[in-house]
């Protein structure tokens, strides 16, 4: 366990006690650190902000332009088999996090827990490699913002107009950013409210016109399913092939079935962490359900996987540089319908400007989370008195910049660039530019490394409770079938990792490999260099901290007198349904008894 300071031991005692609650051992707290507050961060985001921005997390542009890569390679059997499997992997990466972020909602995420309950250098391997691959993220989207605009004019990609569209995305980002996280979260709220509009949008665009209700009255059905087939040959020709065209569907799930980490990064900014952050993580496997698999199946069924605007896509010979690029868009001409291509269009710039506002969040929270535990300066550990971490802001702004390298060169030569940097060139352009001209399906790796650090850190979680006699059962969540879940999915997460650059063998290319494998060569010797430098230790079972800051998180819980506010009745309050009532009344008391058992000591 680890042990405190006399002083912060009278510190925990004294708030447990003049809350009413018993202090049982040693606990990890900062002195005159307030319940209702996590590391400086404020607890204001709602349910229903929880709930919608678990959504955004997981609903990427990925899954409405994109996957078509995955259905040209792969068919949209393979497609659909492909989504399904890596969904089911990912739930089993989301039951080991839920239970360890639901116990231990702090500041920072997986990205402390790792360096916590394993080793220091895993915490500042992942926690550098996801600030990176955040934060080179949002120039990327910011130039995709631009380049989806091009659908309604060319002339937005003209210097002028592209410099005007990047200040404005940037400064936009930087208030919501700058301001309490309650902007944020009102803005995500909002915004990926846009994001579920579309792919319900979808479905029943899907369901209405299979059915016959199209311009030509064409009951299509599963049409393409049957002609050209389930199962697309890729690279190689007969079994071989289709296995190979499963790979290209599956690094196309890979990129779009997303969203556990995003959740355990606005855990310590959650009103009731224990209650919302639970249910948000329970709901994802909801999420994956519905809308990764069911999408996958959507796509299989609207549009075929040879057309051939999708091939010409897909094989360079269109640029693809809008959502003319998805295979909705694709779909609808084909069957004569003409107005829901600008919709759709529409709502995808809501899903591109929600991705890089939760990114801004992201980047901004891991490098405060990093600053926290010695593992970058420490003077981004300073905060306003909004909660807001504003060194780490400014840092992370400078990012966004880089879009401005648009007024000098093309569009989608600029997201090109980003997507090399942040997935050391295995990125999937997100509103369809491919470079399939190579015949490879790439995906990011660096999302990969984070889910492989989130499982060796459940395992290593879990060996010590067993070792240390914590009931597992006390947490708010429980995680079933475990560690038989992360271990499986450990396994399959590596596997794919090493594997997803196989199309740069058939045949040997020497750059292809290089931009597929970069990122796995790079990141294991950071973990190498801190831990040769601070000379960090694994952490043994027995030793491992279990308590932290579990008793201030269980006073701050147990202070509230009004039980959580559900998502639907928050949505109904928000409209002037039902009566509005506070749930967070005793915060200012949680607050007045800290300063008590500190006047009392004094």
């Amino acid at each position: 366990m680890a042990i405190m300071s006399d002083k912060d031991k009278e510190t925990s005692g004294g708030v447990l006690h003049t809350l009413g609650l018993k202090s049982e051992g040693p606990r990890d707290v900062q002195e005159g650190v307030m319940a209702s507050n996590a590391d400086n961060l404020q607890r204001h985001l709602g349910n229903r902000q929880i709930q919608l921005i678990a959504i955004g997390g997981s609903i990427g542009t990925a899954l409405f332009v994109s996957i078509g890569t995955g259905l040209y390679h792969g068919g949209p059997g393979s497609l659909f088999i492909a989504f399904t499997v890596q969904s089911i992997f990912l739930a089993m990466v989301n039951n080991c996090l839920a239970e360890m972020t639901t116990a231990f909602p702090v500041s920072g995420g997986f990205i402390r827990l790792a360096g916590k309950w394993v080793d220091d250098a895993l915490g500042f391997m992942v926690g550098w490699n996801f600030f990176f691959y955040e934060a080179l993220l949002i120039p990327f989207e910011i130039s995709a913002f631009t380049l989806v605009l091009s659908f309604w004019s060319e002339t937005v990609t003209e210097p002028g107009p592209v410099a005007g569209i990047c200040a404005a995305v940037i400064i936009i980002y930087g208030s919501l950013n700058v301001l309490a996280v309650k902007a944020y979260g009102e803005a995500e709220f909002w915004l990926s409210g846009g994001k579920v509009i579309l792919i319900f949008s979808l479905f029943f665009f899907t369901f209405i016109t299979m059915v016959g209700g199209n311009p030509a009255h064409d009951a299509y059905g599963f049409r393409h399913w049957n002609s050209p087939g389930s199962f697309m040959e890729y690279l190689d020709g007969g079994a071989l092939g289709r296995f190979e065209g499963f790979l290209g569907s599956l690094w196309s799930a890979c990129f779009a079935v997303v969203g556990p980490e995003y959740i355990s990064m606005v855990a310590a900014e959650a009103k009731r962490p224990r209650i919302y952050i639970k249910n948000a993580f329970k709901t994802v496997y909801i999420r994956f359900g519905l809308f990764f698999i069911g999408g996958a199946l959507a796509v299989g069924i609207v549009c075929s996987a040879r057309d051939p605007a999708l091939a010409a896509v897909v094989t360079g010979e269109s640029d693809g540089t809008s959502a003319s690029a998805s295979p909705y868009v694709i779909g609808m001409r084909n069957l004569g319908v003409s107005i829901f291509p600008s919709i759709i269009n529409a709502l995808l710039l809501t899903s591109i400007f929600s991705a890089g506002n939760t990114y801004t969040y992201c980047a901004i929270r891991t490098l405060y989370g990093l600053a926290l535990e010695g593992r970058a300066p420490r003077v981004l550990t300073y905060t306003t008195r909004q909660g807001v971490p504003i060194y780490c802001f400014g840092v992370v702004m400078i990012f966004p910049m880089l879009s401005f390298l648009q007024c000098s060169s093309s569009s989608s030569v600029v997201i090109t660039w980003f997507a090399s940097l942040v997935t050391a060139g295995g990125k999937i352009n997100e509103i369809g530019y491919y470079r399939s001209h190579r015949k490879k399906q790439l995906t990011a790796p660096s999302g990969l490394i984070n889910y492989i650090v989130i499982t060796i850190t459940y395992i290593c979680f879990h060996r010590a409770c067993k070792v240390q006699g914590v009931d597992r059962r006390s947490f708010s969540y429980f995680g079933w079938l475990q560690p038989h879940c992360a271990w499986m999915s450990l396994v399959w997460m590596i596997i794919v990792t090493c594997v997803y650059g196989y199309p740069s063998y058939k045949p040997w290319d020497v750059s292809t490999f290089w931009s597929s494998y970069t990122m796995q060569i790079v990141i294991p010797p950071l973990f190498i260099i801190w831990k040769v430098i601070k000379r960090t230790k694994f952490v043994k079972s027995h030793e491992a901290d279990l308590v932290w800051e579990r008793p201030l998180i269980d006073a701050y819980e147990d202070s509230f007198l009004e039980p959580p506010t559900g998502f639907w009745r928050e949505m109904g309050q928000m409209i002037g349904i039902g009566r509005s009532r506070r749930d967070d009344t005793r915060r200012a008391s949680v607050a007045r008894a800290v300063e008590s058992s500190e006047e009392s000591k004094a």
